[in-house]
């Protein structure tokens, strides 16, 4: 089981408010920090980096991180962006976002709304484009 301290708890309660929004997402402790799920699929995952150097971001200080799910275009626009984005060293369609003072919270409600469309089952994702 993982330890979910790590996280900041304002990082985790604002991804509480986006992600309870997403028809039938929910929360589960991951390997490391917390990970939002529609069925079995992971469309976020958020978590801090211990004092070595992560393996996806060059510094050398804990960082909170999110991993999330983008469209091929979007993808490559985000993870060739530069900070606060980059790609994730795993999965074909993942990106990632170092998450900070400066983060522009409405920008990641957008992403993670678009990272569970690209997981969602269509039902679910045509329920949450038709407002409900």
């Amino acid at each position: 089981m993982s330890d979910i301290a790590d996280v900041p708890p304002a990082v985790v309660g604002r991804l509480r408010v986006i992600c309870g929004e997403l028809p039938e997402a929910y929360e589960e402790p991951a390997w490391i920090g917390l990970r939002w799920r529609t069925r079995r699929r992971t469309f976020l995952h958020v978590y801090t980096t211990d004092e070595r150097r992560s393996a996806d971001i060059d510094q050398d200080h804990p960082a909170t991180l999110m991993t999330f799910r983008a469209l091929p275009g979007e993808l490559e626009a985000l993870a060739h962006a530069g900070p606060p984005f980059f790609r994730a060293d795993w999965g074909a369609n993942v990106v990632g976002m170092v998450l900070d003072d400066e983060t522009d919270w409405v920008e990641v409600a957008e992403l993670v709304t678009d990272s569970y469309l690209v997981q969602a089952p269509r039902r679910l994702a045509f329920r949450l484009k038709a407002g409900g």
